[in-house]
């Protein structure tokens, strides 16, 4: 996510580097450079114009202290800016009403059926009680897609196969939701190809008869100005109440992000990455303009943590490797806790300093994918006791999970080198503070 915007951007401050003060020709040339590096991104151009100009007004406005450079001076103030530019503040998203009704519009092939689900399974993780809604009517996979998604994350989905009357449908489900005791309904609408005068009457017609509490509007990020341009289009008709950027974990340059904003003036809810079901998150500038420049995002990375990983389940390991009991068993449990958080190169991204040290690395998530299928050829005895592992048990395991002999080795001697420094640790009493700092809830 924003690969390319970072490299450019931290050669752009680079100029300033070893610079002892703020004049009008280095800031211009690093201005240039940034305004560059932007455009480069797809971010619109009188956006990324005004932008550098302001950047620029605000460096020459500014004395350097001895404690900071040129170029930190510079990066904190394109920090300010891009949080300024993507709205400054985080916003929730309204559940007003009884049941509090969310409208999802966008183009097909966005992913708002997608992005329905995640949000479904959002909401439900709150402890809220959520009916998903089938209402497009056109597309003949839309509503067995929906049906899965729901499955999928416990919601109940409400549809009408043969009713080909989305504001029908819609009024149903709410009287469903109303005598079920659903408190939200989130209804997936229809998407064109392109926007369209019946796509827009449909939408609009559904806004009307439903007045919902938040109508969202599903923009895939990877296709740059065309979204910003389909959002203004769409709020133009609509006046819809947020944006949701999806695909954040493809190969985009951020355009969108940057632009969308400032253009129809309505803020960014959440974004997607991934297909997983949790992989949506709420949308904050200030983080997202910290991960831009490099610097991380460890507060979102601490939430992942704690979302997804098991309180009482922290509880229980801590006993077992205070105990010197940690087995394969742990080990696996801990590995889907891990997996639960997101796609490996974006979390690793938002470790500061990490996103450049990664940006060729290619991380493939299903790298697990080995090692979960020798612990799981293993026998419970096995992995309660990687000891009594032999070289006729060695052989087996490798033949079970598809795997060579030096991989079982390796996850052999890496898992007991794990052990050996628990035991130390747990020896000169910082086993405590060790585990604390792996536990994502302190505890």
């Amino acid at each position: 996510m924003f690969d390319n915007l970072s490299y450019k951007l931290e050669k752009a401050f680079q100029t300033l580097k070893g610079q002892g003060s703020i004049t009008e020709i280095n800031v211009a040339s690093t201005v240039k450079e940034i305004r560059k590096a932007l455009i480069d991104a797809d971010v619109n151009y009188k956006v990324a114009k005004e932008v550098t100009d302001e950047i620029k007004e605000k460096a020459m406005g500014q004395d350097v202290l001895t404690s900071i450079s040129p170029s930190q001076l510079l990066i904190k103030i394109t920090n300010d800016e891009l949080t300024g530019l993507m709205g400054g503040q985080s916003e929730d998203i309204k559940l007003d009403g009884s049941p509090a009704i969310i409208l999802i519009a966008g183009l097909q092939g966005s992913g708002k059926t997608t992005f329905s689900g995640k949000l479904a399974n959002y909401l439900k993780r709150q402890g809220r009680s959520v009916l998903l809604t089938a209402c497009d009517i056109y597309r003949p996979a839309a509503i067995d897609q929906l049906k899965v998604l729901g499955e999928q994350v416990g919601v109940e989905v409400y549809a009408e196969p043969e009713n080909k009357d989305a504001v029908k449908i819609a009024k149903a489900a709410i009287e469903h939701a109303k005598k079920n005791n659903h408190r939200i309904v989130i209804v997936d609408t229809a998407g064109r190809l392109a926007v369209d005068e019946e796509m827009m009457n449909e939408i609009a017609r559904l806004k009307e008869a439903l007045n919902p509490s938040e109508t969202l509007f599903v923009v895939d990020s990877m296709t740059g100005q065309d979204a910003v341009n389909t959002a203004k289009a769409f709020n133009d008709r609509l006046n819809f109440n947020g944006v949701v950027l999806t695909k954040l974990d493809g190969d985009t340059r951020g355009g969108a992000a940057l632009s969308i904003r400032r253009v129809v003036d309505k803020p960014i809810k959440f974004v997607s990455t991934g297909e997983k079901m949790e992989a949506i998150d709420r949308f904050y500038p200030d983080r997202m303009a910290s991960r831009i420049l490099g610097m991380g995002d460890v507060v979102t990375l601490v939430e992942k943590a704690q979302q997804a990983f098991d309180q009482e389940e922290a509880a229980r390991l801590n006993k077992k490797i205070r105990k010197n009991q940690f087995d394969f068993n742990d080990f696996l449990s801990q590995l889907e806790q891990v997996k639960k958080m997101g796609n490996m190169k974006d979390l690793l991204g938002m470790i500061p300093g990490m996103g450049k040290a990664i940006k060729d690395i290619d991380i493939d998530d299903n790298s697990f994918k080995p090692v979960e299928a020798i612990i799981r050829s293993m026998t419970l005895e096995e992995r309660e006791n990687p000891d009594i592992i032999n070289g006729s048990r060695k052989n087996r395991i490798a033949v079970g999970s598809g795997t060579s002999i030096q991989q079982v080795n390796q996850l052999l001697k890496q898992f007991s080198d794990m052990r050996k420094m628990m035991k130390t640790m747990n020896k000169m009493g910082g086993g405590k503070r060790a585990l604390s700092a792996l536990n994502p809830f302190g505890k």
